[in-house]
């Protein structure tokens, strides 16, 4: 029969999972990387996948597909919860990362180091877009991961600039239009994204990328990318 059914555009997908996470039928799945829509027949057409994709890639087609069968979803449902968890996004996969010991120390450090955070609130979503210290700011968007992972974060990048952060695959939304507004109405002199290398954090980067472009402002912006032992990566 023809009917309303999901389409995934695998070069627009960064592999979040977020809309696998939010299809309540089992319908879309992981497959190198990517999003797929595994069974026409798991598929109910109601879309709730479509609101989580931070880059667009679904949409609606109308064509020849398998009616949706609730009795397989149920089975399949079923049947998953009863594996053990093993996929899913790589950024969430369980990780120890080996360094060499180094020497113990006193509990009175020989210097003190001192916080580079300039403001406050620090989330994306708790920043007032008109907050005065936005006013001819440097700004820093990061990955809330990116300081726990890189040792030197707020002497290499949150020195001199305010910094934002979030998560795209744990905050529900989209935070391009929050950006957009920030970049609007303030005076932004540079913006500075810092991402984890997991695929999860495109969205993040993608959403500063769309904010620069709705501003209708040329303010220089660069990414800079960590891995998941704390190194930077080249481009």
């Amino acid at each position: 029969m023809v009917r309303k059914i999901i389409k995934i555009d695998e070069e627009k997908c960064i592999g979040c999972q977020l809309c696998v996470n939010a299809c309540h039928e089992g319908a879309i799945g992981m497959v190198d990387g990517k999003a797929k829509l595994l069974r026409d027949d798991y598929c109910d057409g109601l879309g709730n996948c479509l609101p989580v994709c931070p880059t667009g890639a679904i949409s609606f087609e109308e064509r020849e597909a398998a009616t949706f069968d609730k009795v397989a979803v149920e089975a399949n449902m079923a049947d998953r919860d009863k594996k053990p968890s093993g996929g899913g996004c790589p950024g969430s996969n369980a990780r120890t990362i080996r360094r060499e010991a180094a020497p113990l120390q006193s509990a009175a450090p020989q210097t003190e180091v001192r916080s580079n955070l300039m403001q406050w609130p620090v989330q994306i979503k708790l920043v007032p877009v008109n907050a005065p210290y936005f006013d001819g700011a440097h700004l820093l968007v990061a990955a809330d991961c990116a300081a726990y992972a890189h040792a030197n974060f707020h002497q290499q990048f949150m020195k001199n600039k305010i910094t934002i952060i979030g998560c795209p695959k744990l905050d529900a939304g989209d935070y391009s239009e929050k950006l957009t507004a920030i970049l609007k109405e303030n005076n932004i002199k540079s913006v500075t994204v810092v991402r984890m290398e997991v695929p999860c954090c495109g969205g993040l980067e993608h959403a500063v990328i769309t904010a620069l472009q709705n501003s209708g402002k040329m303010i220089p912006w660069q990414v800079v990318t960590i891995s998941t032992d704390g190194q930077l990566l080249e481009d």
